[in-house]
């Protein structure tokens, strides 16, 4: 079975512009791009997570959120970086677009688009990272069964903690982050050949 590191999109893997479909306006976080390139070359399937209530909301369309992610995978290939999936939620519960105003368990907190990445790509969830910048996307992943990191960049403003939405790790940038998942992968290694 494969390994992943599964990625929050906005705030986390680009800076934050509330429902933002508009390339131009598209910028990577620091240092993401050479953080997924280091993951990568350590096995893991990069894998983006995204919550998209924007279509529920009538912000956007699907094709707008398709361009979005047409765009993001294209510039990390351009940059040696070869995502393997791309999965978003287009459910609010208050939109008002039939048929994505409803509940879902896709929606992060909720663990849905992980479950589905991992069944669908073959993925073990025990060996796998969330990488997320709030609270919402730590529980989506300890929820899935994953490792967590939440990189507290200032877009967390609740601050709620329970068992569920505490993170393995908490790192303050992409570099952090990925040193720590290869750290871990190492120590790991090295005690199972023990």
């Amino acid at each position: 079975m494969n390994k992943a590191v599964f990625i929050d999109k906005d705030g986390t893997l680009i800076k934050d512009v509330p429902y933002n479909v508009n390339t131009n306006l598209i910028q990577f976080e620091d240092n993401a791009i050479e953080a997924l390139r280091s993951l990568q070359a350590q096995g893991f399937q990069l894998i983006i997570v995204s919550n998209q209530p924007g279509i529920a909301l009538s912000y956007f369309s699907e094709e707008d959120v398709q361009q979005v992610f047409q765009f993001i995978k294209h510039t990390l290939l351009e940059n040696g970086v070869q995502l393997n999936g791309y999965y978003y939620c287009p459910h609010h519960i208050d939109g008002n677009r039939e048929p994505y105003a409803k509940a879902c368990y896709c929606r992060k907190p909720l663990p849905g688009m992980l479950l589905k990445a991992a069944m669908e790509m073959d993925t073990d969830l025990e060996r796998s990272w969330m990488i997320g910048d709030i609270l919402n996307d730590v529980e989506a992943g300890n929820r899935a069964g994953c490792k967590t990191i939440l990189l507290n960049n200032g877009n967390e403003t609740e601050w709620v903690l329970n068992e569920s939405r505490t993170p393995t790790q908490l790192c303050s940038n992409w570099k952090e982050a990925a040193a720590t998942i290869i750290e871990y992968v190492k120590a790991t290694t090295s005690v199972e050949h023990v």
